[in-house]
């Protein structure tokens, strides 16, 4: 039978791969942000030179990007709720860990208090085994 000590540690395994992959979800969010604004970076100086592209109008691009700030604005948003979500999971795991650390503190304890009752328990049966010198009586 597993004892609540490994029961917890393995909450917490698990608890720190959830965390881990809502930081790199996080992280592939702050990544397509980047390149959404990397994109709105590059249509503003595009129609700001007046310069269009081979088969691109101005109007053409000023709608990629209304697209691209509406998309940005959205990934943003799933950013910032997946930070929420980085910073929950994190004291959570914090929590569990706290948690984890006294049940295993609890379980070295029990066992140490069994193994010093075995060891008393064998030290008291060896005192009965062995025979006690006779008390001599004063005269």
């Amino acid at each position: 039978m597993t004892s609540r000590a490994d029961k917890l540690g393995r909450i917490v395994s698990l608890i720190k791969l959830q965390l881990r992959l809502s930081e790199w979800q996080l992280s592939q969010l702050r990544q397509q942000e980047q390149t959404m604004q990397d994109e709105q970076a590059w249509l503003v100086g595009t129609l700001n030179e007046g310069k269009t592209p081979a088969g691109s109008s101005s109007d053409s691009i000023a709608r990629r990007l209304n697209r691209t700030s509406v998309g940005a604005r959205a990934v943003q948003e799933r950013a910032a709720m997946q930070l929420d979500k980085v910073r929950s999971e994190t004291r959570r795991v914090k929590q569990l860990e706290e948690v984890a650390r006294a049940a295993l503190a609890d379980k070295l304890r029990a066992a140490e208090k069994r193994s010093l009752e075995d060891m008393m328990g064998i030290h008291a049966a060896a005192r009965d085994l062995t025979p006690r010198p006779t008390t001599r009586a004063k005269t």
